[in-house]
């Protein structure tokens, strides 16, 4: 009716919806050293053979870190768990900052998490020293996959899965695990691709300080592996292998990752490939400068939704 005041029907809602992957890379040239001072303009990146325009670019020196200290307690590294000890407390006093979280799991024949995300550097110390060799039972969160009865003393693919799945993929922002093992793994229920699926589905970087004692191999009269493991889990989620021969070069190497993770770029995209299929798809990020070497994530998979 004219003159009538009618009730405004509510305007349609629009759902927008941005999907970004993010892409964190560390550049060195060939003697190793790192490259702090690239600009977007430096980069390139392509998905599946595809280029990507960047539309987001910082360098992360400052931006919190979630992380995870994984202990191997396995027989293998009785006589070096205590080196281990003493490099990871030194690594988190050298890393963790105000907003920093970090969490400890050990891996044997349990998974277990001895200190949930904290900021406090003294309760993330006492539970790198409360680390035994097969030290059974005393964690906080044991594992959600049954591993005691399965055989076998080194259930690292399970630990990569928990941590993963479990306590880092509803973390936002850059989330490291930092492996302390000689790579090998007897009596997981889950496999090495299982493992490093959760971990690229959670945005994941692993780096590993392969540590290994070959004379207890050469003892049991078993062959040594793990290093082709550590290479699959480092490399393909953006992080990198470092090997320790020597005890005096595992401060180095916990040196060298502090150095990285100050030292990384964020690059994010928007897929121009649209499709929620679940797909795993490859990436690729160089730089202009071909003297240089890029260490990123290798791929991820795909939005379901």
């Amino acid at each position: 009716m004219a003159g009538q005041k009618t009730e405004e029907e509510p305007a349609p809602t629009v759902r927008v919806t941005t999907e970004v992957v993010n892409v964190y890379a560390v550049v060195a040239d060939k003697q190793k050293h790192l490259i702090p001072d690239l600009k977007k303009e430096d980069f390139i990146i392509e998905e599946n053979g595809t280029p990507q325009q960047i539309r987001y670019f910082s360098r992360e020196t400052d931006t919190p870190l979630t992380m995870g200290i994984m202990v191997d307690t396995s027989p293998s590294q009785g006589r070096i768990l205590g080196l281990e000890q003493d490099e990871a407390k030194a690594f988190l006093r050298d890393v963790l900052r105000p907003k920093d979280m970090a969490f400890v799991l050990h891996f044997d024949v349990d998974v277990e998490l001895l200190q949930d995300f904290t900021g406090d550097l003294r309760m993330l110390s006492h539970a790198i020293d409360e680390t035994v060799i097969n030290g059974g039972a005393r964690g906080v969160l044991p594992s959600p996959v049954p591993t005691a009865d399965s055989g076998g003393a080194t259930h690292l693919y399970d630990a990569v899965y928990l941590a993963a799945n479990d306590l880092l993929k509803n973390e936002v922002g850059r989330k490291v695990l930092i492996l302390l093992t000689d790579g090998e793994d007897q009596g997981s229920r889950v496999s090495l691709n299982t493992a490093l699926e959760s971990a690229q589905r959670s945005d994941v970087i692993s780096y590993s300080v392969a540590i290994t004692d070959r004379s207890f191999y050469f003892g049991h009269l078993t062959g040594y592996s793990g290093d082709s493991v550590l290479r699959k889990l480092s490399d393909d989620t953006g992080g990198r292998v470092i090997e320790v021969n020597r005890s005096k070069d595992t401060s180095a190497a916990f040196q060298q990752i502090a150095r990285e993770l100050r030292t990384q770029y964020l690059l994010g995209y928007t897929p121009t490939n649209t499709n929620h299929d679940g797909s795993y798809r490859k990436i690729r990020v160089q730089v202009r400068n071909g003297d240089y070497k890029v260490q990123a994530r290798r791929g991820y998979y795909a939005p379901t939704q």
